[in-house]
């Protein structure tokens, strides 16, 4: 018999966020609202950004690529969430799903590290003013940038290549709303100890070097506003930190509740529930966050409004 991997499975079925009958279409609304606002709350980010030259500086370049990232990233799986809650079976192929598994992979590192270039930039910008416009120069953001959209590549090719060599025999049905990890490895016939292995080293880098970055840079942030003399200075500085601080919290923290945890029925479940926030809750929020409390943002917005006005 032939000994290489060949999966069997041609087609899963995704069971979904929940099987209640009454709460389908309530759900249904919500999300598609959800994603709408998304998909529209970064486009016009993304449009003011490249519009208003005041904004062409590292900040706003960082936050076009948070906003196109954030666009791509919800619609790797909200489609199909969005399916799952009126459609009575919702079956996904064995290509669609893999392919749904880079993706989501390749946009939700890229998100990783593009919020800690954020962190480095903020802590250029306010423990070292006067060097900011010296370092943070174009090449170094596009290194940054281009880093981190590689380290994603290569956490998306490992991953998804660990998976293309699983068999999946018999048992089809994914207990989650779209192709995630963990599910998947509970349904193969064949061992998942390099897959398991994979995930815990890209993990844990993903995880600690992002979030050790961001622990230092924040040390260091939180030590200049304290020296800052003036109670409004130090207002603004803090305005400018707590938003960013709020967006990388609630990424990274419902991110390892998904994927550091033993798996069992009840985890995935919860799982189901942890990964709403960084798939949905974190992309939706980001417009605001980074809109609503930032003047440059609402000076562009008038600017073109008016413009359209006229």
């Amino acid at each position: 018999m032939d000994s290489v991997n060949v999966s069997l499975v041609t087609e899963f079925i995704l069971i979904g966020l929940t099987d209640q009958p009454e709460l389908q279409m309530p759900l249904f609304f919500l999300f598609l609202a959800m994603y709408l606002f998304t998909a529209l709350g970064n486009l016009c980010l993304i449009i003011l950004t490249v519009l208003n030259s005041h904004l062409h500086t590292p900040m706003y370049f960082f936050l076009f690529n948070l906003s196109f990232i954030d666009i791509c990233y919800c619609s790797v799986f909200t489609p199909q969430m969005l399916m799952n809650f009126i459609l009575r079976e919702n079956a996904i192929s064995y290509v669609e799903c893999m392919i749904q598994v880079y993706f989501f992979i390749f946009f939700a590192v890229s998100e990783c590290y593009v919020l800690t270039s954020m962190a480095y930039d903020r802590y250029m910008a306010i423990c070292n003013p006067l060097l900011y416009n010296v370092v943070m120069s174009p090449k170094l953001c596009l290194i940054l940038m281009f880093g981190s959209y590689f380290i994603a590549l290569s956490n998306a090719v490992a991953n998804t290549a660990c998976m293309l060599r699983l068999s999946f025999c018999d048992a089809n049905t994914i207990n989650h709303y779209f192709c995630d990890i963990p599910p998947l490895l509970q349904l193969s016939c064949t061992s998942t100890y390099a897959n398991k292995l994979i995930i815990l080293v890209t993990g844990s880098i993903n995880i600690f070097v992002p979030t050790s970055t961001l622990f230092i840079s924040y040390g260091f942030i939180l030590s200049s506003i304290i020296h800052i003399r003036s109670s409004e200075g130090r207002s603004k500085a803090f305005s400018t930190c707590s938003s960013h601080v709020l967006a990388v919290s609630l990424f990274f923290v419902s991110g390892a509740l998904e994927y550091f945890k033993p798996s069992s029925a009840g985890s995935m479940n919860e799982g189901k529930i942890s990964s709403v926030f960084y798939n949905n809750v974190v992309p939706m929020m980001n417009p605001l966050i980074y809109s609503l409390r930032n003047k440059d943002i609402k000076v562009a917005l008038m600017k073109s409004l008016s413009r359209c006005n006229f």
